[in-house]
């Protein structure tokens, strides 16, 4: 349903994305990390928000996902809770809200749905995170997954580089997709891997795929909005695909606000206010 449709939008839940994979119909998410991103990302009709501790890098200015607290995320999380009605919204778990301790990653996971209104969050990896999905899970909130390049794992990888790419990464990505599906995770992302495996991955699994740089044979899509809209002017990733150039569009109206400031082009009469002339000159003569 699009956000333009005469009826009311229904808000989209994890059975929204089970059923859209059923009906072949693909699932659209988008990330956002304040109220007017999430207001503009719902209002678009966008099935999913992602909170991502990606924000580390595009708004916090950090060079990876490490250094994100739960405070951080919790934070921003909230700010897009409030500007989202429809969307499912899910939490990024940053780095060591989960891997220490399946206690800790349970009490962190339910302060993304108890204190910053998220539907569900996000972690990555694959066997090794089984018990705590399954714990989350079991406490009632949902997973959703995270195969592929994990960001969190980024210095173990050696870089940002694509995942299962030879023969035996690739069995290894597959066998722990099935492993968080049979954990009960109700969908998969799965980031910088082979179009081709990532399509054979989504045919065999229930559950959906939502690619970022894994082609378009996932289940669904999900892109950076930061990246998407252009706002850096700086490397992008192979698999963005830039819809707009605001950092241009931005860059251009700061120069030309600094270029009205120094000229004294702004503010012009129509940006002030007024006091009546009667008033005007009682005060002038009261201050004589």
């Amino acid at each position: 349903m699009s956000a333009t449709s005469d009826s009311p939008r229904k808000k989209i839940t994890t059975h929204t994305f089970r059923l859209k994979k059923q009906r072949g119909e693909s699932i659209t998410m988008l990330t956002a990390y304040d109220y007017p991103t999430a207001l503009a990302v719902d209002r678009a009709g966008i099935d999913s928000i992602l909170v991502g501790d990606s924000l580390g890098m595009v708004v916090l200015g950090y060079d990876n996902t490490l250094p994100v607290t739960m405070a951080d995320m919790l934070h921003h999380c909230k700010a897009v809770a409030r500007g989202s009605d429809c969307a499912l919204l899910i939490g990024d778990m940053p780095f060591m809200s989960y891997q220490a301790e399946v206690n800790a990653a349970v009490r962190n996971a339910g302060r993304f749905l108890q204190e910053a209104g998220m539907d569900a969050v996000k972690l990555e990896g694959g066997r090794e995170r089984v018990p705590a999905i399954k714990a989350i899970i079991g406490a009632g909130i949902p997973v959703l997954g995270h195969l592929g390049l994990t960001p969190q794992s980024v210095h173990q990888m050696g870089g940002f580089r694509a995942q299962g790419k030879t023969a035996a990464a690739a069995q290894k990505l597959i066998e722990d997709a099935h492993l968080l599906q049979d954990a009960g995770c109700f969908g998969i992302v799965l980031e910088s891997v082979p179009a081709r495996l990532a399509a054979y991955l989504s045919e065999q699994l229930e559950i959906p795929t939502i690619g970022i740089g894994a082609g378009v044979g996932c289940d669904g899509q999900v892109l950076v909005t930061h990246d998407l809209l252009g706002l850096f002017d700086r490397f992008i990733p192979k698999f963005v695909k830039k819809y707009a150039d605001l950092h241009s569009t931005i860059a251009r109206a700061l120069t030309a606000y600094k270029e009205d400031v120094e000229t004294k082009v702004f503010p012009a009469e129509e940006h002030t206010f007024s006091i009546p002339d009667e008033e005007w000159e009682e005060f002038v003569k009261s201050e004589e």
